[in-house]
């Protein structure tokens, strides 16, 4: 990875208006569970992810399609207030600003069903003219088409910057295009589905994680919630939580992309880059919602220490 301290974060994903119900429990199916809020915010992967990088001081810049209706004239507005470069969001005529219906139980978990809407607008040709340079941070994600992703990344590393990869939702019939990433940062549960067991096999993070590495300088992030993340490069190390009482785990790890994106374009290491993003995740779970949940920076340098149990990563 060759970011350097004029680095910039470019963002190339969805946006999206987020409906927010919170109930005791997630229905099953055929059930009605009787929820005490419901808020509206803006939202999106790649809007998640952006703010997180602005507010930690990057110079951001988002890439992505709304409709045009009140939805997407709010996300435009609410990202251009916190100082994200808009240029790069198109106005779709023919579809409405994506979606996502979102439920938190008592426990803080969710789940999600979203609706791309105009996400599925944005085109391969919208990437050949992005003003990418050597030093910046390209992060992409997977909701948005895979055309587009395989793009983005390429572009990225043809220019010399470095090329992020979220692969949420996680799609196995997609995962060519983790290849093209430098890092690729994702949960337990989409290692599971891009890196299943074989028959007789034991399966562990740090094994299917090495499974996904195509080249010797990839490195994979695998974020475990409470128990904290594993990074997976030539040799791999441990990197713990911290204990917090979550309230929304919604856009916890975007959080923790956009942050970890930021502090690499800014030339930090990878590790100090990780302890950054953990603890601003930590911050983000204790706040309902997801975009407006991105923690500042002066917030996370307040909190941020050493966790214990940390494992320096290898040197040499």
């Amino acid at each position: 990875m060759t970011a350097t301290a004029s680095g910039r974060v470019l963002v190339v994903g969805s946006l999206n208006t987020d409906v927010v119900a919170r109930a005791p429990r997630h229905p099953a199916p055929g059930e009605t569970v009787l929820g005490h809020e419901i808020r509206v915010m803006p939202g999106g992967k790649g809007a998640n992810q952006a703010v997180a990088a602005a507010r930690s001081g990057a110079h951001t810049l988002m890439v992505g399609c709304v409709g045009d209706d009140t939805f997407g004239e709010d996300l435009r507005t609410f990202l251009s207030d916190e100082g994200i470069d808009v240029d790069g969001v198109r106005t779709c005529h023919s579809a409405p600003t994506g979606t996502a219906v979102i439920v938190v139980d008592e426990k803080a978990e969710n789940t999600i069903v979203v609706v791309p809407g105009a996400n599925s607008s944005l085109i391969p040709g919208h990437i050949k003219d992005l003003d990418m340079r050597p030093g910046d941070v390209v992060v992409a994600q997977q909701e948005i088409g895979a055309d587009v992703v395989w793009a983005v990344l390429r572009r990225a590393r043809q220019v010399g910057a470095t090329a992020v990869l979220n692969p949420a939702p996680a799609l196995p019939d997609q995962i060519h295009l983790l290849d093209l990433a430098d890092l690729i940062v994702l949960n337990e549960s989409e290692l599971r589905l891009l890196a299943p067991r074989g028959d007789g096999e034991t399966w562990t993070v740090g094994g299917a994680a090495q499974q996904l590495r195509s080249r010797s300088d990839q490195i994979v992030v695998v974020t475990l919630g409470s128990a904290g993340l594993t990074v997976v490069a030539e040799a791999s190390w441990h990197v713990p939580a911290l204990a917090v009482d979550a309230l929304d785990t919604t856009g916890a790890g975007d959080c923790f992309v956009g942050c970890l994106a930021a502090r690499l374009a800014a030339a930090d290491s990878l590790d100090a880059g990780l302890v950054y993003a953990t603890t601003a995740a930590s911050l983000c779970v204790q706040r309902p919602g997801a975009g407006p949940s991105m923690p500042r920076a002066a917030e996370v340098r307040a909190l941020m220490v050493q966790p214990s149990g940390w494992t320096d990563p290898p040197t040499g």
